[in-house]
């Protein structure tokens, strides 16, 4: 379901807090049309609500309460889900943005959004409430119906994971996009060790196809291995009208993939200092099908 047949008109009240709604919607579900869906939902709940004297903090609550309802079902959906999972891609990563003065405020990567979804559901709500959206314990504590000091536990466990997890440090826009242009050159070239010369010892490649679509089933690890299975899926596409796009995704500099003027796949990657440490494939296409690009010729 899309908001585009429901969008409230431009001057609701409710629009200023729409991109942060929608921002902590994504983040807790690494979904961009479940967000939506969410969103949605809110905002009928609170037009049907009576005596809201702060829109915005019944709005964050409700979100977070149909978020974490969502995140149990997704558990189940997950267990059955064909390899990998990888978050939907967005292109508007800044009006996702948390709007907050926050470390953590405007990143949307793939290797946060994962390094989330490996959290419990209210590890997550905690941790992206307070160092990402800059919400104070005390409010938190009544949104999930926890205390305060349960919900600081929360937090903090999940921050020390988060931190295990996400490569660091990041890379600079410029030498992101550099490393993503070495990488597209060497594929091309079919050089296997100009390729994992790129790569971190322990990178990892990810693809997504949900079942749909041809993708490793496991996460592919190791530098050289990573480089033979990109050299190889070159090859399998070169007689094919293959079409590369530049494209910001999540925030960073990534790439689309058109086979036959169809969009196949997105391309994105986490930068460990000056090499590629995780490269994440998405061809699920009803992960595709949000995207404004998708069928352009």
């Amino acid at each position: 379901m899309s908001m585009s047949s429901n969008r409230p008109h431009e001057n609701d009240p409710l629009a200023p807090h729409r991109g942060r709604l929608l921002g902590l919607a994504y983040r807790m579900l690494g979904s961009r049309s479940d967000a939506e869906d969410v969103v949605q939902d809110a905002y009928l709940r609170f037009a049907g609500a009576q005596d809201v004297h702060n829109a915005e903090a019944f709005l964050v609550t409700v979100v977070t309460r149909l978020c974490l309802d969502r995140l149990k079902s997704a558990k189940a959906q997950r267990e059955i889900y064909v390899g990998p999972w990888l978050p939907e891609p967005v292109f508007d990563a800044e009006g996702l943005s948390a709007d907050a003065a926050t470390e953590l405020a405007d990143d949307l990567s793939f290797a946060l959004l994962l390094a989330l979804d490996r959290l419990s559901p209210m590890e997550r709500a905690a941790f992206l409430l307070h160092d990402v959206f800059d919400t104070p314990f005390p409010k938190i504590a009544a949104m999930l119906d926890r205390t305060e000091a349960s919900c600081r536990q929360l937090a903090s466990r999940a921050r020390r994971a988060v931190r295990d997890d996400r490569p660091a440090p990041a890379a600079t826009p410029d030498s992101h996009a550099r490393l993503l242009q070495a990488f597209s050159d060497a594929v091309a070239s079919g050089d296997v060790r100009q390729l994992a010369e790129l790569l971190r010892e322990d990178a990892v490649a990810i693809t997504d196809g949900g079942g749909r679509k041809f993708a490793a089933l496991n996460p592919i690890i190791g530098a050289d291995k990573v480089a033979r299975f990109f050299v190889g899926l070159a090859g399998k596409i070169a007689g094919q009208d293959v079409r590369i796009a530049p494209a910001v995704i999540n925030g960073a500099a990534g790439a689309l993939l058109y086979l036959d003027g169809e969009l196949d796949l997105t391309l994105s990657m986490a930068i460990s200092g000056e090499k590629i440490a995780a490269i994440y494939i998405v061809r699920n296409p009803d992960k595709l099908r949000h995207l404004p690009t998708a069928g352009m010729h």
